[in-house]
């Protein structure tokens, strides 16, 4: 099989709006949650929100392309040409077909679809904007990227929910692995924080209902209520271990295993002894032919509501057996609350920074440990370690399960 290496990355998430930015404000432990700005806060169970901030499109695009794009494939192409220039990635005449796009998402093009929906109740079915259903399909974002960048392999989305990013991420591995292709753009994107998914959620009691945004996305902690929605998107770019070394590449990490199961158990409750999420971290595993003991890190999906974490860290269990007591576990969704479609690609981008480091970041806000979510969750401060091996779990509503393993680059 071939092995698959990472050379790029790129981020737009509410803790900055590149890799840089959003790793600085990990090590330093500061979150982008605050008072929702996109919709009246005082309609809604939750007030808070963890918003892109000063978000510019103008930067990596004219205005022209951004006016065919909604909000979440503006983030995604801006996370995706961040990636691509950091590879370092030329693409000829001779490689185009080789070099593919899978990037996700949840909803695709939300808030054009509100917008758009307004404009025809208000205005009447022949006002909506020329462009609404070029806007809104999931797969606009991996079309946008490939037409940006010339990119003429596999183009298309994963839409499985929470665990699209890292599908995504997963299927382009897969294909790569196999000799499909070279390269690939792989990750997920979102922006959904309008009027629906607040209603939405708000009804359905997902979100926090905290009004302190130190207190409202407190993942395996004893009081916490439910997740604060986010945005954004996180890029990787990945290739062939071969082709990275030909062209003198850097190379950030490898991407050794990935697995994916489905719970079939509930619309949204999570499978509560864990054994379908923890069934797609032992599939991980074993693709990478690692024991549990092994594994380093743990980069929870840990959305911050009840039953989530308590399915999880079931889930760890039933996959690690007894390691998973000394391995330790976070969710940096304390950081930058639940970005749906581009949460599992963001923080596999998390898992590879702190491979590099030798940092795992903490679990914010944990300061009353759950009795039920038993195991290191590296409370309130990170630590400073070496990590060889990382896994970074994705649950979805639908019951869609997904797990990386990430390996520490030894050159």
């Amino acid at each position: 099989m071939v092995r698959v290496v990472v050379t790029g990355m790129g981020a737009v998430t509410p803790i900055g709006n590149n890799l840089e930015e959003m790793w600085k404000n990990i090590r330093t432990y500061r979150h982008g949650i605050g008072l929702a700005t996109k919709v009246n806060p005082d309609d809604y169970r939750t007030s808070m929100a963890a918003e892109v901030k000063n978000f510019a499109p103008a930067s990596v695009m004219d205005k022209r392309e951004s006016k065919r794009m909604d909000l979440y494939a503006q983030y995604a192409v801006a996370a995706a040409d961040e990636a691509f220039i950091m590879s370092g990635f030329k693409i000829n005449s001779e490689n185009a077909f080789d070099v593919g796009v899978i990037v996700g998402s949840g909803s695709g093009g939300y808030m054009a679809m509100q917008d758009n929906v307004i404009r025809m109740q208000e205005k009447g079915p022949n006002k909506v904007e020329p462009l609404f259903h070029i806007k809104t399909p999931v797969n606009m974002a991996a079309a946008n990227i490939a037409m940006r960048f010339g990119l003429k392999g596999d183009s298309m989305s994963v839409s499985s929910a929470c665990a699209s990013g890292s599908h995504s991420i997963g299927e382009a591995f897969m294909k790569i692995s196999q000799g499909q292709l070279t390269a690939c753009l792989a990750g997920g994107a979102e922006a959904t924080l309008n009027d629906s998914t607040f209603s939405g959620f708000s009804v359905l009691k997902a979100m926090s209902a905290q009004s302190d945004p130190d207190r409202a996305s407190r993942p395996f902690d004893k009081e916490r209520d439910g997740f604060v929605p986010a945005e954004g998107a996180g890029i990787l770019m990945i290739e062939s271990l071969e082709s990275a070394q030909a062209r003198g590449a850097e190379i950030y990490a490898e991407i050794t295993g990935y697995g994916a199961t489905t719970d079939a158990h509930h619309v949204t409750a999570p499978l509560p002894d864990g054994s379908a999420a923890g069934t797609a971290m032992k599939k991980a595993m074993r693709m990478g032919g690692i024991p549990a003991e092994a594994v380093s890190y743990i980069n929870a999906h840990g959305t911050s509501t009840p039953a989530n974490d308590s399915s999880e860290t079931a889930a760890i269990k039933y996959a690690l057996g007894d390691s998973a007591y000394s391995t330790p576990v976070s969710s940096t969704k304390s950081y930058f609350g639940h970005m749906f479609g581009a949460a599992g690609s963001t923080e596999a981008i998390v898992c590879i920074q702190a491979l590099r480091e030798g940092f795992i970041p903490p679990t914010l806000n944990l300061q009353n440990p759950d009795p039920e979510c038993d195991l290191d969750y590296v409370p309130l401060t990170g630590r400073e370690q070496p990590i060889e091996y990382a896994l970074s779990n994705s649950m979805g509503f639908g019951g869609h399960n997904s797990s990386l393993l990430i390996k520490r680059w030894n050159g």
